[in-house]
Order: structure tokens, then C-alpha cells, then sequence
């Protein structure tokens, strides 16, 4: 795993990512954008831990336009996501470590720990909150 698709893990594990908290999935483009790779070069790979995406690699020669944009709009995607996690994360480093200090990062406990304590959380935090996933 490269260290930015280990920033992206990180960084969704911080919040806990939905596909419903940004306007586009990453991973729905590319399941829909390479549903025939999917099923001519990768049916027998396991999904997760980048699996797909190394099975991609290995068939790089083989992929369609259409994948291969998809791919590449996945990946601006994920840019954006980490762009606006990484606002929030920073608009809310205070609130977060004061706030919700023994929370496991994940699964969206850190969110659901700032909204437990909504009346408490800075503006400026929640004003990042609403921007982003509002």
C-alpha cells in the first residue's frame, strides 16, 4: 500500500468515510466504470486491501478507455474527500482532542462523539462539519 492510499485509509478511518457524505463513491465509479474488467480479469479477487486495484495493475494493458477514466475520476474523487477530511480534521483538532480524547477513530465514533456534544463544539468546527457533510 503506497502512502497516499494509506493517508486516504487513514484519513476516512478518522471520521468514518460514507459514500454518502460526498457527492460522488469512489468505489461505485469504478465497480460501474470497470464492471467488465471486474468480471473478465478480477472475479476471483477478494474484495479489499487494494486486491482490486493491484488486479487492475496487473492487467493495466488490458483496461478500457472506460475504465481507465474511471479510474481516473475515482481518483479525483478521493482527492476531493481527502481534501475536505483533512479541512475538518484541521477545523476540529482542538474540539476533537478536548471533546472526544479516548474515542477510537473509525467507523465514524469521532463525528457521533462531536455531535453527542454539539452545544460544546467550536464554530468554526461546525461550521467544517456542515460544509462537508451537509
Amino acid at each position: 500500500m503506497n502512502l497516499k492510499t494509506s493517508a486516504i485509509c487513514a484519513l476516512f478511518a478518522l471520521i468514518g468515510f460514507s459514500s454518502n457524505a460526498f457527492a460522488q463513491d469512489p468505489v461505485a465509479t469504478v465497480v460501474t466504470g470497470c464492471n467488465v474488467e471486474i468480471e473478465t480479469y478480477c472475479s476471483q479477487v477478494s474484495p479489499g486491501e487494494g486486491r482490486l486495484l493491484a488486479c487492475f495493475y496487473a492487467h493495466e494493458d488490458k483496461l478500457s478507455g472506460q475504465c481507465q477514466y474511471a479510474l481516473y475520476m475515482a481518483a479525483a474523487e478521493l482527492e476531493v474527500a481527502i481534501n475536505s477530511l483533512d479541512y475538518v480534521a484541521g477545523q476540529c483538532k482542538n474540539d476533537i482532542s478536548t471533546l472526544c480524547p479516548n474515542v477510537e477513530a473509525g467507523e465514524g465514533r469521532i463525528l457521533e462523539c462531536l455531535a453527542a456534544q454539539k452545544e460544546s463544539v467550536s464554530a468554526k468546527c461546525t461550521a467544517a462539519i456542515e460544509q462537508v457533510f451537509e
